[in-house]
């Protein structure tokens, strides 16, 4: 008997224990789209390297899969809000790592991602931080992107964490 590399397809790709922990997102999605949100999830727990679709799909033998292409369309085709998922996001790391009474710090920091083509509307031409110094002015072309994360003190460290890291 040969062995086909492909896992058997499981109705809950996660423990009891993560699903319950991310229940608080399954209204977000629709119900065929959240079941493939769980199963992308999962392999990216697992997959080493780069956390791409595919290698999340790689790792649990689903590559050949023949609804491949369906867990692709989630971030680009299916409805569903990122702004919303981000804010659940963000109140349960506050309730999970910000004692009650404590200010909430939140950090933001800055990258460019250096893109080019004709469908790149938004990018503008900016000051590239990491190859510029006081007396050197380097210039970067690409779309600036924000990124905030919430900064927590952990009791084991001198500094603060930033989550989601």
């Amino acid at each position: 008997m040969q062995h086909s590399g492909v896992l058997p397809i499981s109705s809950d790709p996660l423990p009891p224990r993560f699903l319950s922990r991310l229940a608080g997102f399954a209204d977000l999605f629709t119900r065929p789209t959240w079941s493939n949100v769980l199963v992308l999830l999962a392999g990216v727990i697992l997959a080493p390297g780069r956390r791409t679709v595919t290698t999340a799909l790689r790792i649990l033998g689903r590559d050949r899969d023949p609804d491949f292409c369906t867990f692709h369309r989630i971030l680009n085709r299916a409805a569903w809000s990122s702004r919303a998922a981000a804010g659940r996001l963000l109140l349960l790391l506050v309730t999970a790592f910000v004692p009650s009474g404590a200010a909430v710090v939140i950090g933001i920091d800055d990258t460019i991602e250096r893109r080019w083509g004709p469908k790149i509307s938004a990018r503008g031409i900016y000051r590239d931080p990491v190859r510029s110094s006081k007396g050197h002015f380097v210039k970067a072309s690409g779309l600036r992107w924000l990124s905030a994360m919430l900064l927590v003190r952990v009791p084991w460290a001198d500094q603060s964490w930033r989550c989601p890291s």
